[in-house]
């Protein structure tokens, strides 16, 4: 059951406030080929030990993909995303009492992972790439989370069209009948923007507020971290942190990363100096 208090929105049967705290949503890709973890954890039971690691760690949710999505990924059908996440899901449900969020852009692929158990789904391209996942969101009752992605990767006006993007995705979910309260935004770091433009979406974070939805900020071990610091994707941890620190103190909901421990004390830490030791 959703909760009525508008100031939280229930995962997995877990009130999380929409504002002042931020939470972490551990990645764990079930595939053979993520640009960072691929293939450590494609079978049910390596992906059960990685959830009761990152669920000690300090993990809120666990963020569970089927289909690679780094650069020159290779696409691969419904079927066999079903097939790897699916029973992860069920397993991870059945041994943890963790919310469980699915990241998908498939419809068919969404609704198998809510009937597995799922509890939210986690959207890369927004609800625009197949027109029937909005509908089966809204059916299901389950909060989402919309990322910004586009094609055209030509901007005019980088953070306006950025926002723009964000308000149709929005415009989307709600049409289907989505309820606002249940809807988490993604600016997309790492798709479809220049090393720059990542750079400043994460340095203008606070402008997506204008929309009225909380957010997730998803920085963990990218290549603007890599750029950044000429790192390597086992070098990109201190990047990594020093994203999750800018999210906390511009006000994002969740922060979605691979190093859980890290990365959760570096939110306590901020949250502390935030609160001034209250």
């Amino acid at each position: 059951m959703q909760s009525t208090d508008t100031n939280s929105i229930t995962i997995g049967g877990r009130e999380f406030q929409r504002s002042g705290k931020t939470y972490i949503m551990g990645i764990l890709n079930v595939t053979p080929d993520s640009f960072s973890d691929g293939g450590s954890w494609n079978s049910p039971d390596a992906a059960l030990r990685r959830v009761e690691e990152m669920a000690a760690e300090g993990a809120h949710v666990i963020d569970i993909g089927g289909e690679s999505t780094r650069p020159g990924y290779t696409a691969v059908s419904e079927q066999e995303e079903i097939q790897r996440t699916a029973p992860v899901i069920e397993a991870v449900k059945a041994r943890f009492d963790i919310p469980i969020s699915l990241d998908t852009c498939k419809a068919k692929v969404a609704r198998a992972g809510i009937a597995a158990g799922a509890d939210m789904i986690n959207d890369i391209w927004g609800l625009r790439s197949d027109g029937e996942m909005a509908g089966v969101i809204a059916r299901s009752g389950v909060p989402c989370c919309l990322m910004h992605n586009r094609k055209n990767a030509a901007y005019r006006d980088f953070m306006r069209e950025l926002k723009e993007d964000l308000a149709g995705s929005l415009q989307i979910a709600l049409q289907a009948g989505i309820e606002k309260k249940r809807i988490i935004l993604d600016p997309g770091v790492g798709f479809a923007k220049s090393y720059e433009q990542n750079l400043e979406a994460v340095g203008r974070l606070e402008e997506l507020h204008e929309l009225g939805c909380p957010l997730l900020l998803g920085c963990s071990r990218k290549s603007v971290i890599g750029l950044a610091l000429n790192a390597d994707l086992d070098e990109r941890l201190e990047g990594t942190l020093a994203t999750t620190v800018i999210g906390v103190m511009k006000g994002c909901m969740f922060v979605r990363v691979h190093d859980i421990k890290a990365n959760a004390r570096a939110v306590r830490m901020t949250e502390a100096i935030l609160r001034g030791g209250r």
